[in-house]
Formats: C-alpha cells, structure tokens, sequence
C-alpha cells in the first residue's frame, strides 16, 4: 500500500528532524514483514512516537492508526485521515474501530498499536497499573495478519535532544491459539507481547 501525497510530505518535513537532530536508530528492521499487512505494536510514552516508529519504513511504506474521535473537526479530522489515521471513540469498547483495523490488516496495511492505552513515565510507579489493552492481538488474530513487537526509546526526553532509536522484534507465533476462545486467545497473546516488548526495551 502506497502512502498518501500528504504522508509522504509529512515524512520529507519530518526526516531532517528526525534522523539530522535526534539522530533516529532504528534496529530489526529485517524482522518486518516485507510486504502484507500486519500489527505493529509498541510501548508508548509520548504522544510523538508514531514518528520513529513510522519513520524506518518510509517512503515505501506507511502506517494506520486510531485516532481519537474528538479530534475529528474540520480541517484537523482530513489531516489526521490523510495521515493515516481513522477514528476511535475511547473510553469505549469501538467496535467499529476494531472492524476497520481488521479490515484494513487484511487489506495489506500496517496497523500501529500501543497497547498500555495511555503513556508510560520512565521510572514512575502507579499504585493501579490497568491491564494492557488487548486490541492489537485481538486485531492480529481476526485479520489472521502478523503481531510484530516494537520498542521506542527517547520520545520522552526531546528537549534534551537525546538520540531517538526504535527495535522491531519479530513476528510473534499465534497459530497455537486460533482455535480458542477469542478472549482467551487475546488475552495470551497480549501477555505475550507485553513480554516481548519489555525483552526489547531492555538496554535500548
């Protein structure tokens, strides 16, 4: 799938900053799917790590994602479409949301996911930490596309204008668990991911 002209001109505006400033180390990237479409899901600690994460693969290919709904007003909901991304009503379970990121993993496209639902701060202990969400499995498993984990190091720190860099783990075996029930298997493979993503953080 060929990214948007907008896509493509947002990844030329943003490759200096990126690569020139931030210095942007991406590792693993053999391990990605060369074609088809799949689930990449990652940690998440700022609202700026779709850009490393998006960045390894561009120009040739380009990322979907949810976005939330309120954002959608005109302009900002045409830019944020052309971007690659489609509506999600939070605090709720999106049904239809779910139905489109499946749709559009089987359609070839890659599906960018950040499980732990809400950022993360380096270093601080909630007293209630929620359950990850189990969205990117239960994607992965219905579109019957890959479950690649990644890890992104460095969105957190941008004014100290420390290197960006970003690991891509490989695809994640499933078939084991397609013929349970569907909130088991999500379950599982979310306690799998979450594993895995934690194993790439480690010493990024």
């Amino acid at each position: 799938m060929r990214p948007s002209p907008f896509y493509l001109l947002a990844g030329a505006l943003t490759w200096p900053l990126l690569h020139g400033v931030y210095r942007l180390r991406p590792e693993g990237v053999e391990n990605l799917p060369k074609s088809g479409g799949f689930v990449l899901a990652a940690n998440h600690t700022s609202n700026f790590d779709p850009f490393p994460l998006a960045m390894p693969l561009w120009p040739r290919r380009f990322l979907r994602f949810m976005a939330k709904s309120e954002l959608y007003w005109w302009p900002l909901g045409a830019l944020i479409s052309a971007g690659g991304g489609f509506p999600v009503r939070r605090g709720e379970r999106d049904v239809e949301a779910i139905r489109t990121a499946v749709e559009l993993a089987r359609e070839g496209h890659i599906v960018a996911m950040f499980p732990h639902g809400t950022r993360q701060r380096k270093g601080l202990v909630k007293k209630y930490q929620p359950r990850p969400h189990t969205g990117a499995a239960r994607i992965a498993l219905d579109a019957g596309v890959p479950l690649v984990p990644a890890a992104i190091a460095g969105t957190d720190r941008l004014s100290r204008l420390e290197r960006l860099r970003v690991r891509y783990g490989k695809p994640m075996p499933l078939d084991d668990l397609r013929d349970l029930e569907p909130g088991i298997a999500a379950r599982e493979a979310t306690d799998r991911l979450m594993t895995e993503i934690e194993r790439l953080q480690e010493g990024l």
